[in-house]
């Protein structure tokens, strides 16, 4: 099978991370550029050492290039605010994006949970590390016993927080919570995201809370224990970090949630998660950024191949 020319916009720790596992891990990829605007990134220095062609004037470079012509798909690893003019030049090229920033101009894309869904969808957007994290979780939940409300906490060390994800706050609590609802089936979904300045910085950690009608706990507990090996296999460091966790919720003692009308009476259901990095650009700490670019690989894998197949029907 000839490879898939990609290019991907952004030098910094996300861009350069999806670049590393492109060229040692994927088998249908290959780098055909990478986009930054600092000159003096290490990502784009990287890039050079390792035979990649770059531009250091961004999008504008990009499409100056005369590698760009063989590419067919566009990673941007920027910013939710560049993103959309990115887009539209992108796509009035005739080339295919996955976004992973915030930005939520294409449909949201969880490969463990609907990762067929959208393959002809020009533009998909990869949610949030946050997101990418718990969203499995909801879901599994959710596909058992009816999950009315989905709360989420993304705990990441502030070292693996870059400059496009500092600025990106509060995009990443808006399309989170959006895509708890969407993609993991809850009738209302909220997310917070903690940076952890603790030295030496500590692994990503998630904890997902459902509140969600009475159900059968160990179909539960056998629904997540499944969606969990699922996101393994392209994230291997994901994991429980202890026993899930039920609690009944009676009529004698209702909880009262800002986020939804009246009291609730059911099931809470709380799952704690931990995140280790493979470490192929930064260590093992940034939970965050593996399973943000290991779902974006994924994710451009199964395009490929979807492109691969109805080229030869």
């Amino acid at each position: 099978m000839v490879k898939t020319k990609v290019a991907i916009i952004g030098s910094g720790n996300i861009g350069t991370d999806l670049m590393i596992k492109v060229m040692r891990l994927s088998k249908v990829l290959e780098m055909g550029a990478m986009v930054g605007i600092d000159p003096a990134s290490d990502g784009l220095a990287r890039a050079t050492r390792m035979g990649v062609a770059t531009t250091s004037e961004g999008i504008d470079g990009l499409l100056a290039m005369p590698e760009f012509a063989d590419i067919e798909i566009v990673f941007d690893a920027t910013s939710a605010g560049a993103h959309k003019r990115n887009s539209e030049l992108v796509l009035g090229a005739g080339k295919r994006m996955i976004d992973l920033t915030p930005a939520a101009i294409g449909p949201y894309t969880v490969p463990a949970v609907n990762g067929d869904a959208h393959l002809d969808a020009p533009n998909v957007n990869m949610v949030t590390c946050g997101g990418q994290a718990t969203i499995p979780i909801v879901h599994a939940v959710n596909r058992v016993a009816k999950v009315h409300y989905g709360e989420i906490v993304a705990s990441i060390a502030s070292k693996s927080a870059g400059p496009g994800t500092r600025a990106n706050i509060d995009e990443f609590t808006e399309t989170t919570s959006q895509a708890i609802v969407e993609v993991g089936g809850a009738t209302r979904g909220k997310a917070i995201i903690v940076l952890n300045p603790a030295e030496p910085p500590l692994i990503m950690r998630d904890t997902v809370y459902c509140l969600c009608d009475d159900g059968d706990q160990e179909a539960i507990r056998s629904s997540i224990e499944d969606m969990v090996a699922e996101v393994q296999g392209y994230v291997p460091g994901y994991r429980l970090k202890q026993a899930v966790q039920f609690e009944h919720i009676g009529s004698n003692r209702p909880l009262h949630i800002p986020e939804m009308s009246g009291s609730f009476t059911g099931l809470k259901v709380t799952v704690f998660l931990e995140v280790e990095g493979a470490a192929h650009y930064l260590p093992a700490y940034a939970g965050n950024l593996d399973i943000m670019t290991s779902a974006a690989l994924r994710t451009a894998e199964k395009i490929t191949l979807r492109m691969h197949e109805r080229a030869a029907a």
